[in-house]
């Protein structure tokens, strides 16, 4: 890679998302490659004991620490949508945040950011009723914590309305639509499975300020913290790899600061 000047971005990554019997991920590896650790709490995935153990180690490394609030939907892991109205999203996301904030406080640490998952985060990014109230529940929480949402959508528009500070947010392992939107999973070519292609797209959004979307078409986007996916097969070794490339590319690693 080209050292084209430096630049500071955010390496979040979902995680936390084991629970009972059941393992998902190379967290705490992969707390050692990120700059921010979005935890799930409970809903979707994860579960109190993980919660916890996770919340400390990442505590332990110096990661930011974000509440990953879903949709109630274990079995299908917060990806299927569910007609959820304003206020059930708002009280959904208050209660999640709470939740995790309360495993932050009793290990010594803040929160520092809310980033919703999957079908809801998806669901917001195209409806201002649903983002407005998303955002509406973090700011009532602690109108200090970062929002992060998807770069460029009504996410970021419905936040900043509240006087949040906001993270637009970009994928390395998902394809774009002319809107901006993410391809919904499922689709022939939503997931990007090879590295050098992901590369390729995260240095496009970061150094160009665009990406290219599924159709061909360029789109503009502004790129301030980048998402990885812990329960993605071969995630230890994609976020080993983005880091040391973006060492070597003059990107210096911070998590956004909290207000």
């Amino acid at each position: 890679m080209t050292n084209r000047g430096n630049k500071t971005l955010d390496l979040n990554c979902d995680m936390g998302e084991s629970f009972g019997a059941y393992t998902m991920g190379n967290d705490l590896a992969i707390l050692d490659q990120v700059s921010s650790a979005n935890i799930a709490c409970g809903f979707h995935a994860g579960d109190p004991p993980t919660m916890r153990r996770i919340v400390n180690a990442a505590l332990a490394k110096g990661v930011a620490v974000g509440a990953h609030p879903g949709l109630p939907d274990l079995q299908g892991f917060g990806r299927r949508e569910m007609k959820v109205s304003p206020a059930e999203a708002y009280a959904l996301v208050l209660y999640q945040v709470g939740a995790l904030a309360g495993f932050v406080q009793a290990a010594g640490g803040r929160l520092n950011h809310v980033k919703a998952h999957g079908a809801l985060y998806n669901m917001a990014a195209r409806d201002r009723a649903l983002s407005d109230a998303i955002a509406q529940a973090v700011r009532d929480f602690d109108p200090g914590l970062v929002y992060f949402g998807l770069a460029g959508s009504v996410m970021i528009e419905a936040a900043q309305a509240l006087g949040l500070r906001c993270a637009h947010e970009v994928f390395a392992d998902r394809s774009y639509q002319d809107d901006g939107r993410l391809t919904a999973r499922g689709t022939p070519g939503a997931m990007i499975e090879d590295e050098d292609r992901s590369l390729a797209q995260v240095r496009q959004m970061l150094h160009e300020g665009r990406v290219t979307a599924l159709s061909g078409a360029t789109v503009p986007v502004r790129a301030d913290t980048l998402c990885l996916h812990g329960d993605q097969p071969g995630a230890l070794a994609f976020a080993q790899r983005i880091r040391a490339e973006l060492g070597a590319d003059g990107v210096a690693l911070h998590a956004p600061a909290r207000g």
